[in-house]
């Protein structure tokens, strides 16, 4: 039994396998991340009321962590998005750094396709050469920005560029430097500048202040709207501490009011939205990110998300987001990569319950929802007409699905109006076929099921031909039924007096058969409207204290009651030979 070499800590367990012993799924091998010294925070307090300045990095970040980099068709498509979709700055591409991000780049220019509203920024790091190329590309544009950047952490100034802190703070002045004499140069654009300490999430933040000072005071006479952009590179650490970071960042920097902060979050921890959102409320006035959280490793911070987090709460995110499954289309076709069904507000299951008593519940709050009142549907943050879907996909059926999601399945694509009873039949059956079939039952499934266990049974029962008269004076206000079906292979003639034809109904099926037949419950509604619309019925009848149910439709609505009584009584199994004999071996024309 051995300690891990270079780790602190007890040993391995004795009881664990030599082959555990040698893996390297070891905690110890890690530090937990250092958060600056904040004793009075107030980012906890804060409310996320109005939305940030958003910056698209899709065409940049998004397309530089795909396994194919998309081609000039692709990106223009991808703006085309963008444009409509309301982003008043993209970042376009490192055209310094690759020949397909330069051509886009000026095709974007040179076609005239930036609309007046638009700003474009490039990516650039801090070197003459790259700076200068990116300047090129930018020739002619009305607005852009030139966002450079160098990285600062520990593990890169060590480890990867063997400086210390004065040697990277020199290469982000003399990048600054560049930036604004390059600019210069161009007077005739609109100017902004940009800078980024790379993996600030790992760096000291009282450093991060100390570089991002020096370049400001490097710009700061230009007279050119000034970004500072605090990417977490990599997400080494919860929201909370981000947050601190950021809080920290604003509190400290000598120049605080000249410049926008910015936040560029990544999702190597699953939180890059909510770092982001937290950041907002540490004092960040601009967010970075993708459509659906496209980006290297994990991906970026989702746009879609946090802007949609923001609609839920009443806030107006300043970008319109009511075209979901356009978005959707365009993001997969151009990245190649497709949405999983549970993704936020925009994945196909994600406004989809098969739960029965979450389906229950929707459905209940969907049929007293008024078109003008606040939102407050149980399960559903928001209406998904907003996004452009509709309700029939709202609710699937599994074999977890109750009542509630059948009836509103059967109600919403078939028109039926099922009684409760009745819905807690329904759902029995439709759920035993889901579990035989071990998955979803589409609308068509589930109707078929419906169809089968309730209507199959008229063509065997089938009610021919019916007469009801009333004759006052000699039937005390009765009504007098003559009634014809199909019993198996037999034609069965019935014969009664009641109030009303369902009364005289079951007084002829007790004197035919010698079954007392009792309605428990009685339901019945038109299947559409105009006068060629078809009647359904569903009735609950106790047969000799057996519990049956029966359902039929008809163009006549006494047709399809007589015909719904009938289905339900013939199911006690009533023999042919009971009562007196009316039977006739002729068969009626049908209804």
């Amino acid at each position: 039994m051995t300690e891990k070499p270079g780790l602190p800590g007890s040993p391995f367990p004795p009881h664990l396998p030599q082959a555990i012993h040698t893996m390297s799924f070891d905690h110890r091998k890690y530090q937990p991340a250092v958060r600056p010294a904040l004793n009075n925070r107030q980012w906890p307090s804060r409310t996320l009321d109005v939305a940030p300045d958003w910056c698209s990095v899709d065409l940049r970040d998004g397309n530089q962590a795909l396994v194919e980099p998309m081609s000039v068709e692709q990106k223009l498509r991808l703006w085309d998005l963008l444009v409509k979709v309301g982003f008043k700055e993209i970042e376009v591409g490192f055209p310094s750094a690759s020949q397909p991000d330069y051509d886009f780049v000026r095709a974007l220019i040179e076609g005239d396709r930036i609309p007046d509203d638009v700003t474009i920024q490039v990516l650039v790091q801090s070197r003459e050469a790259l700076i200068a190329r990116s300047f090129e590309a930018l020739a002619g544009a009305k607005r852009a920005v030139v966002h450079v950047y160098n990285s600062t952490n520990p593990t890169q100034r060590e480890k990867v560029f063997g400086l210390d802190k004065k040697g990277v703070k020199d290469i982000a002045i003399q990048g600054a430097r560049w930036v604004r004499d390059y600019a210069a140069q161009h007077p005739q654009t609109q100017w902004s500048f940009q800078y980024s300490p790379e993996s600030f999430s790992l760096t000291e933040t009282d450093y991060a202040v100390e570089v991002c000072d020096a370049v400001i005071a490097e710009w700061r006479e230009s007279g050119c709207p000034m970004i500072i952009n605090l990417p977490a590179t990599v997400e080494c650490a919860s929201p909370n501490v981000y947050a601190d970071q950021v809080e920290y960042f604003c509190q400290t920097s000598r120049y605080r009011e000249e410049y926008k902060v910015s936040l560029h979050t990544h999702n190597d921890r699953g939180c890059a939205v909510a770092a982001a959102e937290l950041g907002v409320l540490a004092g960040a006035d601009r967010v970075e990110g993708t459509l659906l959280g496209n980006g290297e490793r994990t991906g970026n911070m989702d746009i879609v998300t946090m802007a949609m987090n923001l609609y839920s709460q009443g806030v107006d995110p300043c970008l319109n987001l009511s075209q979901m499954d356009e978005i959707i289309a365009v993001v997969e076709q151009c990245t190649n990569i497709p949405l999983h069904p549970r993704h936020p507000y925009a994945g196909d299951l994600v406004f989809t319950a098969f739960s029965g008593s979450h389906q229950d519940a929707i459905k209940k709050c969907m049929a007293i929802q008024e078109p003008n009142e606040l939102w407050d549907v149980a399960y559903l943050p928001i209406d998904p007409a907003d996004l452009g879907r509709s309700y029939e996909a709202v609710i699937r059926i599994n074999s977890q699905s109750g009542k509630g999601g059948v009836s509103w399945v059967l109600e919403n694509d078939y028109n039926l109006q099922l009684p409760r009873w009745m819905q807690i039949d329904a759902s029995r059956k439709v759920q035993a076929k889901a579990e035989a079939m071990a998955g979803e039952l589409s609308p068509e499934q589930i109707w078929a099921v419906f169809e089968q266990s309730y209507l199959a049974c008229s063509s065997d029962n089938a009610l021919c031909n019916f007469t009801l008269e009333q004759d006052a004076s000699q039937n005390q206000g009765l009504d007098s039924l003559t009634l014809h079906f199909n019993y198996g292979r037999e034609n069965v003639c019935l014969q009664g007096r009641g109030a009303g034809a369902i009364s005289a109904l079951t007084s002829a099926w007790q004197t035919r058969f010698g079954k007392h037949v009792e309605i428990l419950d009685y339901s019945e509604h038109a299947l559409h409207t105009g006068t060629d619309s078809q009647a359904m019925t569903y009735v609950l009848v106790s047969v000799d204290n057996q519990r049956y149910i029966g359902v039929a439709r008809n163009k006549d609505i006494v047709g399809a009651s007589l015909q719904a009584v009938i289905n339900a009584a013939v199911q006690s199994k009533p023999s042919i030979s009971a009562g007196t004999d009316q039977t006739e071996k002729t068969t009626e024309p049908a209804l």
